[in-house]
């Protein structure tokens, strides 16, 4: 064939071949301008505000699993981290609705933070389509829900065993005056006995009865000024028999006469229980310090005794309801458990706090600290 023939065959392919070329150029530069359409549309306007003024967590993905949009709480929760998720869990139910288009709800406990091992959190989520281009997240934080729930089936189970004693007490002395009728000095013994465990558990009733009208009412809603100088004299004369008892004063010592906002009665509960606590808990013969100082819109009522004191690893504990340091003591002092714990409550219901200083056989100071009258307005009712 003709060396001419060559080169017209070889013009005709190569003009085929960027024919073809050019065409297929064309057909992709079409497709990726329709991705990136796509891709670059914007989240409708009402999906955005409402997911920036979420409070729980509200993610937005794109079609490539990518974050468009998250609200506070999902950074708060350290769920996003740039354009992806943190969590892997998530990750793959969102691809899993990506599959079947119907929503999906999920429990899991996630590690919130990137040092050390994190803070364990526990999340609900919901994973749901955003019409055909967006996936919509939503995280709930139960954590604190979860841990009230188990300090709820603490508390009833704490408030079972601990009622049980004295009941089972009074049941088993009953039928011990019931076998001595014919001993006089038994069934005297055994009735003194019995008057002991009834003052226990009517002790211990009122306390829980205490603590539940605490927990829930609010005493800034119907607030009055109360006079702490008041406050502590009917504290004290309220111990002032179980003092005498032991030989011991109680030495009140005002420095700053100055009001707070809220119930009297709560608050003067309060300082009783802290003064009756550090005199039960203290030897015979010795003191008890209430000072009374304010500064910088607060007072300070500081309790003090020369008591046994409390190791370290109680001091975190000592107001959990129950809880005690020397089970066998309180057996013998009569305590509930519940008196810290009350006075935590009162505390936190008037705005303020109530601290801890101690040291094992040097005693200890309970410190209520209370915002003054004038500093913090009453809450109004709605």
């Amino acid at each position: 064939m003709d060396a001419s023939w060559y080169v017209l065959l070889a013009l005709l392919l190569g003009f085929a071949i960027g024919a073809v070329s050019v065409h297929l150029l064309g057909v992709a530069a079409q497709r990726g301008r329709q991705v990136m359409a796509i891709s670059s549309e914007p989240v409708p306007d009402g999906i955005a505000a409402m997911v920036h003024v979420l409070e729980s967590a509200g993610i937005v993905l794109d079609g490539s699993n990518q974050v468009i949009l998250s609200s506070p709480g999902a950074v708060a929760l350290d769920l996003v981290d740039g354009r992806a998720l943190r969590s892997p869990e998530i990750l793959d139910a969102v691809r899993r609705v990506w599959r079947s288009g119907e929503q999906e709800v999920l429990e899991l406990v996630y590690r919130r933070g990137r040092i050390g091992v994190g803070t364990e959190i526990h999340l609900r989520v919901r994973v749901a389509p955003l019409g055909n281009r967006f996936m919509l997240v939503l995280a709930a934080d139960r954590t604190e829900e979860m841990r009230l729930d188990g300090v709820r089936r603490d508390f009833v189970a704490n408030v079972s065993h601990e009622l049980k004693t004295p009941i089972g007490a009074i049941s088993v002395l009953s039928e011990a005056i019931e076998a001595a009728a014919a001993d006089p000095e038994r069934v005297r013994s055994f009735a003194q006995r019995m008057q002991l465990e009834a003052d226990r558990l009517a002790r211990m009733t009122k306390a829980l009865i205490d603590l539940s009208r605490i927990q829930s009412d609010d005493p800034l809603d119907h607030a009055e000024r109360v006079p702490i100088a008041r406050v502590v004299e009917v504290a004290v004369d309220r111990n002032r028999v179980l003092a005498e008892s032991k030989r011991m004063r109680v030495l009140p010592r005002v420095l700053d006469e100055v009001d707070v906002l809220g119930s009297e009665e709560l608050i003067t509960m309060a300082v009783q229980n802290l003064v009756a606590n550090a005199v039960q808990y203290s030897p015979e013969a010795t003191h008890v310090g209430i000072g009374v100082r304010a500064a910088d819109g607060i007072v300070e009522i500081a309790v003090t005794d020369n008591g046994v004191g409390i190791a370290p690893e109680d001091l975190e504990r000592v107001f959990e309801r129950f809880y005690r340091v020397d089970p066998a003591r309180s057996r013998v002092t009569g305590g509930t458990g519940i008196g810290l714990s009350i006075v935590k409550h009162v505390a936190a219901s008037h705005g303020g706090e109530i601290t801890l200083w101690s040291r094992p056989d040097q005693g200890s100071t309970f410190t209520l600290r209370l915002p003054i009258a004038g500093t913090t307005a009453p809450k109004e009712k709605a």
